[in-house]
């Protein structure tokens, strides 16, 4: 009786170790993340207080064959303080494989119906550069450094136009490293617009850069 008593108990731990080792066991997935979908673009202009409208995301992961939710994280966006700002949104499959698409987010309660873009000349060195309208006070230059004609490192930016007369370059990533834009101005006389500014990046010199549109 001893020893069956011995056998049953052997038996019931090396059941639990086979129940335990079933418990633990991974399975492998191909990795496939949702693909995000933006109808509405990826820029959009609020004004001060306001809030980001609907944009219309979706996503979905053609690998399994499913929908999946955008989730956007606001926890950067000050609607308080003009300016530009960054919303993440991100959407994640069954297994938690994700994707992420960046919004970019001007705050500003300048006239909807002022439009700096064009193509502007860098007094300073006569390079020629462009800016974009992407959204209310939300512009984009194709060159923000404007070193010249023999310079073909361009380094593009963004800027938000807070005010009739001040513009706002913050911090942004370059192949530099980062840079942003102090003393931003814009005087907006009739075919005759200027705006300037200082950049801060070890790899440009501290002047004044002044852009005369053409």
């Amino acid at each position: 009786m001893k020893k069956i008593l011995l056998l049953s108990a052997f038996a019931v731990v090396a059941f639990a170790a086979c129940k335990k080792k079933d418990v633990n066991q991974s399975t492998l997935h191909n990795y496939s993340a949702p693909t995000i979908l933006l109808p509405s673009g990826e820029y959009y202009s609020i004004p001060v207080g306001g809030t980001l409208p609907e944009t219309g995301a979706t996503a979905y992961d053609s690998f399994y064959n499913e929908a999946a939710d955008v989730v956007y994280d606001q926890s950067k966006l000050d609607n308080t303080i003009p300016g530009l700002y960054i919303v993440r949104a991100t959407a994640k499959n069954r297994y938690g494989m994700a994707s992420t698409r960046t919004l970019y987010v001007a705050v500003t309660d300048i006239d909807p119906t002022i439009n700096l873009g064009g193509r502007y000349r860098r007094v300073e060195t006569d390079d020629t550069v462009m800016l974009w309208k992407l959204a209310n006070g939300l512009y984009r230059t194709n060159d923000v450094a404007g070193n010249g004609a023999g310079d073909t490192s361009l380094v593009p930016a963004f800027f938000v136009q807070t005010s009739a007369t001040t513009i706002d370059i913050p911090v942004q990533g370059s192949k530099y490293g980062n840079f942003y834009g102090d003393n931003g101005v814009v005087d907006m006389v009739a075919s005759d617009t200027i705006y300037q500014y200082i950049l801060r990046n070890s790899a440009f010199s501290p002047v004044t850069r002044t852009f005369h549109k053409l």
